[in-house]
């Protein structure tokens, strides 16, 4: 008997989340100059909106995989999807210049961006435990690669579209219009999904014998577990260091997330509207360096064991995004400086699918939590990388503050070689 394809429809409503949430996360940072100049802030004031959003995105990382792991991804994307929605409408409500404080306008914006960080955390860790059930050991790479190929590409075609709607009918309007793409998520996810492969009257016993093939430990069932079994997690070696790794790669990710439009503009003196295309262009080629990623991981995987298939995908990653970071700091030419950071992108994406897939291999049964604890540090990571940068260039100039980004990725490079793919927590 064929096996059944379910998985794949699951993976491509998946890949459909990844790429709304970006859209509804991001969409502040797109719409800062006309909220600023709207609600009469300034840039500081707006810092600090932006901040509320990385604090409940940090916060609730490792608490939504655990619950995750317990209730199960069907219940809980379903439920984040709607809240997306209904605080990206509450967004546009908050109070104008002209019906309240500056104060009251800040706060209210914090405490909405806090709670649109908090939604939005859980979903990857979701995604971890849903694809550590509907794939089979050695396939959980690709899955991912392709969940970030998502929301990479999410990320490029926010910008355009938003600022078009902003142009058109305000940024109130573009915010309530964007709103119900949050909505469309929870119900196709929660119309099709299910979180084991039996419980879907599409899948066949060919699909799910696949899925289980080669499975030691019982993943497919859920974590009902208590404090002890996620205590066991945060204390477990493999967890932690694979955390440290994952957490040195994203200050690779955010020098390009938080600085390379600023970059561009200010530094390689490229036009505004030039610098639009090169970032795009540059988020499309991370969202090829996902996909290829994952593909390799599961294919090395297959080929040598989990434990050093997921550790040479990194390796690669690793060393060629640092090279490529060096060159396009140190290089005199903007064109060949830009060409070298957008090929830095690729590889440092490459990463993504074996990360995961790696929090998979050493989470078990407790994969959401071990995904949220890795995930809380990759966004930890993303503070720190808003402070050290700009006082990194301030003190001794734009090219040693790029190049900064070298000394994690190296520091990333010795972290994953030290994590046991094969050795899941509760094998120890």
């Amino acid at each position: 008997m064929q096996a059944s394809r379910v998985r794949w429809r699951i993976l491509a409503i998946i890949v459909l989340a990844s790429f709304i949430s970006y859209v509804l996360r991001y969409n502040t940072s797109t719409a800062a100059p006309a909220m600023i100049g709207d609600l009469g802030l300034t840039e500081i004031q707006f810092g600090y909106v932006l901040a509320a959003f990385a604090a409940g995105y940090a916060i609730f990382q490792f608490p939504g995989g655990i619950l995750g792991d317990r209730f199960g991804p069907r219940k809980m994307l379903t439920v984040i999807a709607v809240l997306w929605a209904l605080l990206t409408a509450l967004t546009s409500l908050v109070p104008s210049a002209e019906t309240a404080s500056t104060a009251v306008v800040v706060i209210s914006l914090m405490v909405v961006r806090f709670l649109v960080g908090a939604s939005h955390a859980p979903i990857f860790p979701v995604v971890n435990t849903s694809v550590v059930r509907w794939f089979p050991v050695g396939g959980w790479a690709l899955p991912h690669g392709l969940s970030s190929t998502g929301l990479t590409l999410g990320v490029a075609a926010s910008a355009p579209l938003l600022a078009w709607m902003i142009t058109e009918v305000g940024w109130r309007a573009a915010f309530l219009l964007l709103a119900p793409l949050g909505l469309l998520v929870a119900a196709v996810w929660w119309w099709y999904a299910r979180d084991n492969p039996a419980q879907h009257a599409a899948a066949n016993e060919a699909e799910i014998e696949l899925i289980q093939d080669g499975c030691e430990l019982d993943l497919h069932s859920g974590d009902k577990g208590g404090r002890a079994d996620w205590l066991r997690v945060l204390k477990n070696r493999d967890v932690l260091l694979l955390t440290l790794s994952y957490t040195s790669m994203n200050y690779v990710f955010y020098i390009v997330f938080n600085w390379f439009f600023y970059y561009l503009v200010e530094i390689r003196q490229y036009s505004i509207t030039e610098a639009g295309f090169v970032t795009a262009a540059q988020w499309v080629a991370g969202a090829a360096g996902a996909a290829v990623g994952g593909w390799l991981c599961d294919r090395m995987c297959k080929r040598v064991g989990l434990r050093w298939g997921c550790r040479w995908p990194i390796v690669i990653g690793m060393s060629a995004s640092g090279l490529l970071l060096l060159g396009g700091a140190l290089h005199p030419s903007p064109q060949v400086a830009v060409t070298a950071l957008a090929f830095c992108f690729f590889f440092n994406q490459l990463n993504e699918g074996p990360y995961w897939a790696t929090s998979i291999a050493v989470g078990g049964k407790h994969a959401g939590a071990a995904a949220g604890v890795m995930n809380t540090g990759a966004n930890i990571m993303g503070i720190v990388n808003a402070l050290l940068v700009p006082a990194l260039a301030h003190l001794l100039g734009w090219v040693f503050a790029i190049a900064s980004g070298a000394f994690f990725a190296l520091l990333g490079i010795v972290f994953i070689l030290l994590v046991r793919a094969d050795r899941p927590v509760d094998s120890q």
